[in-house]
């Protein structure tokens, strides 16, 4: 672990053991401490500290597609590694073909209750269709750099000129969870860094000056809807919430771009490596 994270798992034992008998939030279960700080973690994590992954994925030779992590929340950079290690980027295009097209199954059998259909007996289906239907050009794009990737020790080199000289095209499909590619390469794995969910690890990570914001957010959501507590207790504790919220997000805008690199390089372990 990282010496500027603390893990959830501490924050929770450190929140239970400051509570006492008098508290306002001392009858609130293990359960739902560790709810309300998961969601808590999001909506502090979305804002201020996003968290970036890397991870190289086996594309699916029968459709060229990807699936997306588990944790994925959104897209970053996309690209493939050459055998010198450099990553050569896919550009976004939003015109690759990955429609579907209906078709008509004719069925003569019945249900138990009777014919699928009292018309015709036929049942709607879809399958992949990706038939030409004119050309599209290519889109330029931006040069970027995986910042977390390695390669031999070092941070993955970028080539990237333009869309001209990319390694092909990809857009990404939300309703299937998946990348679509189109390579100009016979690569079988892509890298991609992307925004994760920090919630959906086993056991989540906070950044230093991020902790007493969500220390302050699991006190407030436990009593917020408690009709025991007093309005001004609700609104103390709600104000005290964003006081620490704003000063996180002060102390983590000086937290320089450097240091965060610094910090994903020696500690990120699933980094693809040759």
């Amino acid at each position: 672990m990282s010496m500027n994270k603390v893990k959830l798992s501490q924050i929770i034992r450190d929140f239970i053991l400051t509570l006492d008998g008098d508290d306002y939030a001392s009858n609130a279960s293990d359960v739902a401490i560790r709810n309300f700080a998961l969601r808590g973690i999001r909506e502090i994590g979305f804002d201020l500290g996003k968290k970036i992954k890397s991870l190289k994925l086996t594309i699916d030779d029968t459709n060229d597609t990807v699936p997306l992590p588990d944790d994925f929340v959104d897209f970053s950079k996309l690209g493939i590694v050459d055998e010198d290690g450099i990553i050569r980027p896919l550009v976004m295009n939003n015109n690759i073909n990955y429609s579907r097209k209906e078709t008509t199954t004719i069925s003569t059998g019945s249900s138990a209750s009777g014919p699928l259909d009292i018309e015709a007996n036929f049942v709607q289906n879809t399958e992949p269709d990706k038939t030409a239907t004119g050309s599209t050009p290519n889109r330029p794009d931006d040069s970027f750099v995986f910042d977390n990737y390695t390669f031999a020790g070092g941070t993955g080199r970028l080539y990237g000129f333009g869309g001209a000289q990319s390694a092909g095209h990809f857009r990404i499909n939300l309703a299937d969870n998946r990348i679509e590619v189109e390579l100009h390469t016979t690569a079988t794995e892509v890298v991609m860094e992307y925004i994760a969910d920090e919630a959906r690890s086993t056991d989540p990570e906070v950044h230093v000056y991020a902790e007493e914001a969500l220390r302050s957010y699991i006190y407030y959501k436990i009593i917020e809807r408690k009709s025991s507590v007093p309005a001004n207790e609700k609104a103390r504790a709600r104000s005290e919430y964003y006081n620490e919220r704003r000063k996180a997000n002060a102390r983590l805008s000086h937290f320089t771009k450097d240091e965060a690199l610094k910090t994903i390089r020696k500690n990120f372990m699933q980094a693809p490596k040759y």
